[in-house]
């Protein structure tokens, strides 16, 4: 199955995006309240109409990017948050970025990439993090689909793909998720291992 630029983005102009939450997830939310370094340079990956950005850009993080194949969510977020500069909006496929961050935020992009791509995935996060970067967020953990997303899975399985790349700071059942998504989500908190 090949979730192209095109797939995704009409999503979003269909406004087929179920998994949408139309504000901040609540333990997203808490983790950005108690960071207090505002300089830090965060990128949050298939970031999609992103209201995680618009909450720290709101909040005094200057340094947001997001990267998404969808132009249609980027320029949903163009509108929504007025100031948010034009080149922090990557349209574009996450693999290809060759930039650093100090911190990644996952939301919804894991269980949206193609299952074949997760250890492709632990790999890139480790390469795109600085020294001592971190990887936080969310990974559901429950069965869901098996061809087409959000693909699920669980500790056990995530496990193998990270341990490689990562130190476990936190790596629990999330107890603060969005209502619909109660008991389905991890909460991770990684620091990247040195190579």
């Amino acid at each position: 199955m090949n979730l192209t630029e095109d797939f995704w983005d009409k999503k979003y102009q269909n406004n087929k995006i179920g998994w949408d939450l139309g504000e901040v997830s609540p333990p997203l939310k808490m983790y950005f309240d108690q960071l207090e370094n505002k300089e830090l340079k965060i990128l949050i990956p298939g970031g999609g109409n992103s209201y995680e950005a618009e909450y720290l850009f709101n909040n005094g993080f200057k340094n947001v990017f997001v990267v998404d194949l969808s132009k249609t969510a980027l320029e949903n977020i163009k509108k929504r948050v007025i100031g948010f500069p034009n080149d922090q909006l990557i349209h574009g496929n996450f693999f290809d970025l060759n930039t650093t961050f100090d911190v990644v935020i996952e939301q919804t992009f894991f269980c949206a990439l193609n299952p074949d791509l997760r250890n492709k995935y632990a790999q890139k996060m480790n390469t795109i993090l600085n020294v001592n970067g971190k990887l936080v967020g969310l990974l559901f953990n429950a069965k869901l689909n098996e061809d087409h997303p959000p693909f699920g899975g669980n500790k056990e399985e995530y496990i193998t793909y990270f341990q490689p790349y990562f130190a476990f700071n936190t790596f629990e059942k999330c107890y603060n998720s969005y209502p619909n998504r109660q008991g389905m989500e991890l909460f991770v908190n990684f620091t990247k291992r040195k190579n």
